[in-house]
């Protein structure tokens, strides 16, 4: 995992998906496609902009630090294969995992969530974020 600023990102950004601009995520799978038996010990690499994540943090009144586990395990899931800019049920598919993953980071949230307390408000995950 590498931690960047955003004029980092956004020439990582521009340069591997074609956005001139930053985004707050990206993921770079060391091998793609079929594995080999044997090659899954290093995925690839997770890259998050601290700055873009200081502002969503912000903009959704959390910790930082909460906001760089959302990123890290949308990041780490996109090297596992996940993809939201695949299809509609691949995004949610993917979303519902990063909410199982960062439930069990905090077991009393997600007990929370299954008697039925409201959850805060997700929005789209993009690969590499790609909103941006």
């Amino acid at each position: 995992m590498s931690l960047i600023d955003d004029a980092e990102m956004h020439v990582l950004n521009r340069d591997y998906r074609g956005k001139d601009r930053p985004t707050d995520v990206l993921a770079f799978a060391l091998r793609e496609g079929l594995r080999a038996p044997g090659d899954d010990t290093v995925l690839g690499d997770v890259v998050i902009s601290l700055d873009t994540a200081a502002r969503q943090a912000r903009a959704h009144s959390r910790p930082t630090d909460a906001e760089v586990r959302t990123l890290l395990i949308h990041g780490v899931l996109h090297l596992l294969g996940y993809d939201h800019e695949r299809s509609a049920a691949e995004a949610r598919r993917m979303r519902a995992m990063e909410g199982r993953l960062l439930g069990s980071l905090n077991p009393r949230a997600m007990q929370a969530q299954q008697v039925g307390a409201k959850k805060p408000s997700r929005r789209p995950s993009p690969r590499g974020r790609g909103r941006r």
